[in-house]
């Protein structure tokens, strides 16, 4: 029967890409842990390593064992968080996969509610780029509670969070007012780099006004979008929770409004420590 030691050294082995340095890691022999991969072949019916001279890689039954065996050993760390809290330990960790954008606008104030409420649990960020990666990373086990846009037909538990409004950051603007974003279709905006959440958000609410954004300028950071727009490189759209309450660049409402909702889901019924997260999580959504 498959154990949860030899999926952890499958998924050490693959995020390692070697099998020396994942026995390293691990505290064991690298003969014991290839003969453990070995029983771990046997029972699945076949190779899951491919063993190149300086590296590993996946074979196809091993890409498909992976997901389950990261979800299988995330569930294990839940259910001995579970056990330290029915215990009355008050210290663990908590995993959370967020956006980038949501780690700077909603994130902040529950974490520091939290802290409040369980100073002894450690908070654990996995930051994504774009929900879609936030899906698929926890599809594959990678924390115990994801924070984004509600994914498509997902099977597990989830919460509704509300409407995040985006603004639109304009240093040509003369007046603080709404702004129907067909009037600003000829300028070159502060976009996000391909592949960033936000630059989806951005396209499709200009495609909704007819136009298809040029971009002066791409960015990884969401951080950094309003302060090159403000700083006169060109519009750009942004969380309106993202800006600090010292932002005093020219913000803007478009009209009529760009909102994304928010959610809060996991894989399975949550433990007693991410319960409590959230429940912190819902008495403070008001920043969304």
């Amino acid at each position: 029967m498959t154990s949860l030691r030899q999926l952890e050294y499958l998924v050490t082995v693959v995020d390692e890409g070697s099998f020396t340095r994942a026995a390293e890691l691990l505290h064991v022999t690298q003969p014991a842990l290839s003969h453990q991969i070995r029983v771990l072949e046997r029972e699945a019916g076949g190779a899951l390593l491919e063993r190149l001279p300086r590296s590993v890689r996946l074979t196809p039954m091993g890409r498909a064992m992976l997901p389950h065996a990261r979800a299988a050993l995330a569930d294990a760390e839940r259910a001995r968080c579970a056990a330290r809290q029915v215990s009355g330990l008050e210290t663990g960790e908590l995993q959370l996969a967020t956006l980038y954008s949501i780690s700077l606008g909603v994130l902040p104030k529950v974490l520091r509610a939290w802290r409040r409420r369980c100073e002894g649990v450690h908070i654990r960020l996995f930051e994504h780029r774009h929900a879609a990666e936030l899906h698929a990373a926890m599809l594959a086990g990678q924390a115990d509670l994801a924070i984004g846009p509600p994914p498509e037909a997902w099977s597990g538990p989830l919460w509704t969070l509300g409407e995040e409004e985006f603004v639109v950051i304009d240093p040509d603007a003369t007046a603080t007012d709404r702004v129907d974003l067909r009037s600003l279709a000829d300028r070159s905006w502060v976009h996000f780099a391909p592949g960033h959440g936000l630059a989806d958000v951005l396209d499709q609410a200009c495609a909704a006004a007819g136009f298809s954004p040029k971009a002066a300028v791409r960015t990884e950071q969401t951080a950094a979008a309003p302060i090159l727009a403000a700083a006169g490189l060109g519009p750009t759209m942004v969380p309106s929770n993202i800006l600090p309450p010292s932002f005093d660049g020219p913000v803007r409402r478009p009209d009529p409004p760009v909102t994304r909702p928010l959610a809060a889901y996991t894989r399975s019924s949550p433990d007693p420590l991410t319960s409590a997260f959230i429940e912190t999580l819902l008495a403070e959504k008001s920043v969304v």
